[in-house]
C-alpha cells in the first residue's frame, strides 16, 4: 500500500500566513531576549578586562554592551508604543 503525502498547501508569496498578536509577541521576545543576553555578555566580558588588565579598554567594550542595552530599550518603545521616558 502506497503511503499518502500529507496534504499540505503550498504557499505562494500572496498568500503569506498571517501572525497573531501573541506569536508576533512571542517571536519578539525571544529576539529582544538576546539582545538583552548580548548586551549582558558584552558588559560583563568588559568588566573582566578592566578587572584583569587595569587598562580603559574594558570601560570601552562596557559602553559598547550598554549601547547595545540603548538599542534593545529603542526597538521596545518603537515596536510597542511604550510610553516615553
Amino acid at each position: 500500500m502506497a503511503k499518502k503525502k500529507p496534504n499540505i498547501p503550498i504557499l505562494t508569496a500572496k498568500q503569506k500566513r498571517k501572525l497573531t498578536t501573541d506569536q508576533e509577541f512571542q517571536i519578539m521576545k525571544l529576539v529582544l531576549d538576546k539582545f538583552l543576553w548580548l548586551g549582558f555578555g558584552i558588559m560583563a566580558f568588559g568588566l573582566f578586562q578592566i578587572y584583569t588588565l587595569g587598562t580603559l579598554s574594558g570601560f570601552y567594550v562596557m559602553v559598547g554592551g550598554a549601547t547595545v542595552l540603548v538599542i534593545f530599550i529603542w526597538i521596545l518603545i518603537r515596536e510597542y508604543e511604550i510610553a516615553k521616558f
